[in-house]
């Protein structure tokens, strides 16, 4: 017997029929004399339809100042942890039609306590002891994903994705054996299959090497649950919901590194369009001007990824160059531009058609040649790298967005990743 934690996102609860194959694929783990807890993402498309409806309430009454009001993202939490809390309950009553003992639990109840950063909480603590005596007398614990209770005893949100930390961080707290990840793809790909037709599944892979693809845009696991994963040395299998019970489905399964990894240099080809560049034009060049902006956008809650800084035409100034997520970006040039005199530049220029492209392995510890066959890949194609970040077991660029399909390929092509063992040094 053992303990695990299922998780099933939006596509693989998307209607009630889904719910009750997914009803189906919980039985079978409880038939195998496992404890199951499932975590649960609102159906596909609820939580857009319920963040439409307060979208819709932003109307131009309200933009021009005949209506006023404070921040609104508390109740913002509140309407859209509801399509979480739907589906928890269908999936309990489907699994009690199917015999299955079975309660919903929501993210309060658990409970998951989180800060007071509404719309995107981070967890604190989570008190599950009343979850496992349950689980220990023979019932499936079927948890909200996606939502908390904050410290201000409000409903409170983890960001889109959330679900899958709600499903690693249950898992932590009840010393689960692995945690399941079901989602609408078979495992974890070398790179988006639907760019690259010859992407191959990959049996396994490091905890590294997926934090590092999550972050740098694969969308198959959040970023926090990786991470969380990795600190706990909890095994995470992905693995797709579309196959019926009974029916093998290894899957990806992401865990500690093994010597094997090695053996792949590259792992994985990612990308991410979600990504803006900003240039501060003739900043003064002397030390703190780069923390001086840092600091600004860290005060506007805004997360800067890649930097370079390069010399200005002027004396004693330099141009200095970043990115971050394309979302932000108005919020930034505002902080940017209220903060210009303190600052000191003496323009801005962005650009939001951009992409970052990267490739990860944890095999680049140990070889050389990397970086050469990436830039030689792109070069032949006439693509030119914009920015360049790098770590010990991955490198980035940035490039113009129209080039995003053709790099994808053309470095996934380069580093042999469609072949079962590659060997990129060319």
């Amino acid at each position: 017997m053992g303990r695990i934690v299922m998780k099933f996102g939006g596509t693989s609860v998307g209607c009630l029929d889904r719910i009750r194959h997914v009803s189906r694929l919980v039985e079978s783990e409880v038939n195998s004399g496992n404890e199951v807890a499932v975590v649960v993402s609102a159906m596909s498309g609820e939580t857009n339809k319920l963040i439409s409806l307060v979208d819709e309430l932003d109307s131009d009454e309200f933009k021009q100042g005949q209506i006023t009001g404070g921040d609104i993202n508390d109740e913002y939490d509140s309407i859209v942890a509801t399509g979480e809390q739907v589906t928890s309950g269908l999936l309990a009553i489907a699994l009690r039609r199917r015999g299955v003992n079975a309660r919903s639990w929501l993210g309060w109840q658990v409970p998951f306590r989180t800060d007071k950063s509404h719309s995107k909480a981070r967890i604190s603590k989570i008190e599950c002891s009343e979850v496992g005596i349950s689980m220990k007398q023979g019932n499936v614990a079927v948890v909200a994903g996606f939502q908390g209770i904050s410290d201000d005893r409000r409903i409170s949100t983890l960001g889109r994705g959330g679900s899958d930390t709600s499903a690693v961080a249950l898992a932590v707290a009840l010393k689960a054996d692995r945690c399941d990840i079901y989602t609408d793809v078979d495992g974890i790909y070398t790179t988006d299959p639907r760019i690259a037709k010859d992407a191959r599944r990959l049996n396994y892979i490091a905890f590294e090497e997926m934090l590092e693809l999550a972050s740098l845009g694969a969308k198959v696991l959040q970023t926090r649950s990786v991470e969380l994963a990795m600190n706990n040395n909890l095994p995470i299998r992905v693995l797709t919901s579309m196959v019926e019970s009974g029916i093998p489905n290894p899957g990806t399964l992401v865990c500690n590194e093994d010597k094997n990894m090695e053996e792949r240099v590259v792992s994985g080809v990612a990308y991410s369009r979600d990504e803006a560049q900003i240039t501060l034009l003739n900043l003064a060049d002397k030390p703190g001007m780069v923390a001086k902006v840092c600091s600004t956008m860290a005060n506007a809650n805004i997360s800067v990824d890649m930097i370079v800084q390069g010399i200005s035409r002027s004396d004693n100034a330099a141009n200095l160059t970043f990115t971050i997520g394309k979302r932000d970006l108005n919020a930034a040039l505002k902080a940017l531009k209220s903060s210009k005199e303190s600052i000191g530049f003496n323009d801005i220029k962005f650009d939001e058609n951009v992409t970052k492209v990267s490739v990860v392995g944890i095999g680049m510890r140990s070889h050389t040649g990397v970086a050469q066959t990436m830039f030689e890949a792109l070069a032949e194609r006439g693509i030119n790298i914009a920015v360049i970040a790098t770590s010990e077991i991955k490198i980035s660029v940035l490039i113009d967005a129209e080039y995003t399909e053709l790099a994808v390929r053309a470095l996934h092509s380069a580093f042999k990743l469609h072949e079962k063992r590659a060997n990129p040094q060319t």
